[in-house]
């Protein structure tokens, strides 16, 4: 099932406030009440047209976003490092998350930001020490991300939490997907229709498993944590004023235009 967040439009009876939904495969959204990370999915009598509504980020963390560096081969490559031994994590704030067709901000502090495809994993559960065999019990489903990259600032800092924490830097969506399994699906970025990364899940050097369990030895995972986990080769920069898109087959397209701060 996919799991969209969204404001109603002014011509409907639902009010203001953002709202949870399922998108059905007639292009209707079915309401649900609260969070369903939290509360479960339960469906209301209520339905309204997708285009009727302004789509959301599908969630907010109020924890915090995981994110593993170095996850491909060919993007190591690229990098001029070595493949990691073991993953390779670090932060993203959750103020950084925004939502599909929101605008990504480019800081003035910057002269490069780059795009970066992931597929990204929903949290859903208070987890600790999670066995790799036991992962299904703790994801609540997966978003495409885009993890955009002050490739300036990485370099100048020789650390990544500034260049990869601004405000409007970590683009997830369009939904979340409960029911979707990591496989060979293909995941691409274009920039103004140009195709830049391309590459298959199962080329991540560390799979799924593998991160849900070493980031829960490192830290306690909380419902609703958001885990980014890897981008291949190809990455490059975005220009103000142009639209970036992030896709995973199977699991949908997110675009984010991109305006000057």
């Amino acid at each position: 099932m996919r799991i969209v967040r969204f404001t109603p439009g002014p011509d409907t009876n639902l009010g203001q406030d953002p709202l949870f939904g399922i998108l059905e495969d007639d292009g209707f959204i079915s309401v649900i009440s609260g969070d369903p990370i939290y509360s479960g999915i339960q469906k209301t009598a209520a339905r309204i047209e997708k285009e009727k509504v302004k789509m959301l980020a599908p969630i907010i963390p109020r924890s915090k976003v995981v994110c593993v560096g170095k996850n491909y081969a060919d993007h190591v490559a690229e990098m001029a490092g070595k493949v990691p031994e073991e993953p390779i994590i670090f932060l993203k704030p959750n103020t950084s998350v925004i939502g599909p067709n929101d605008t990504i901000i480019w800081p003035e502090m910057s002269e490069r930001v780059d795009h970066e495809v992931e597929l990204a994993i929903v949290i859903g559960r208070i987890c600790k020490d999670v066995p790799k065999e036991r992962i299904g019990d703790v994801i609540f489903g997966y978003m495409v991300a885009n993890d955009i990259t002050a490739r300036d600032l990485q370099a100048k800092d020789g650390q990544w939490t500034r260049a990869k924490g601004f405000d409007t830097f970590c683009p997830i969506g369009p939904w979340i997907d409960t029911d979707f399994i990591p496989g060979n699906q293909r995941l691409t970025a274009s920039v103004d229709g140009n195709l830049k990364q391309s590459a298959q899940l199962s080329d991540m050097i560390f799979d799924i498993p593998t991160i849900v369990n070493f980031v829960s030895r490192v830290m306690t995972l909380l419902p609703g944590d958001i885990i980014l986990t890897g981008t291949p080769a190809g990455i490059g920069p975005i220009v103000v004023g142009g639209t970036v898109s992030v896709a995973i087959e199977g699991l949908g397209e997110l675009t984010n235009k991109v305006a000057a701060q």
